[in-house]
């Protein structure tokens, strides 16, 4: 029996083209400028949300300590912990963006050496 023999054939990578996109590109810093600002909205009105969701009562009782009770409102709660994911998920794409927008190109990878 004979042994069956595979070949692989090496296509080369085609070129881009002159208007294709890439993935080093420096406007991808302004980008990642506007969804940092974008966080530092969201941050402080997910806090705001946040304080709005919980009240704090307090009955006054004669001979004993108040009563203090509180309530947690879920609409505001929601929205809060909304908030923050989003900005989380900003976050880690400006982190995404900036990588890309300073990342250099890679050295052109020569010829494999036959063996």
């Amino acid at each position: 029996m004979t042994a069956a023999t595979v070949e692989t054939e090496t296509v080369p990578e085609p070129e881009p083209e002159p208007g294709a996109p890439a993935l080093h590109q420096p406007r991808r810093a302004l980008i990642a400028v506007g969804e940092v600002v974008l966080i530092a909205l969201l941050v402080p009105f997910a806090v705001w949300c946040w304080n709005r969701g919980v009240v704090h009562y307090s009955y006054p009782l004669p001979d004993h300590p108040p009563l203090e009770s509180t309530r947690f409102k879920g609409n505001w709660i929601g929205a809060s912990v909304g908030l923050v994911t989003i900005a989380g998920v900003l976050l880690l794409d400006a982190v995404r963006q900036t990588v890309l927008a300073v990342r250099t190109r890679g050295r052109e990878q020569g010829e494999e050496p036959d063996v």
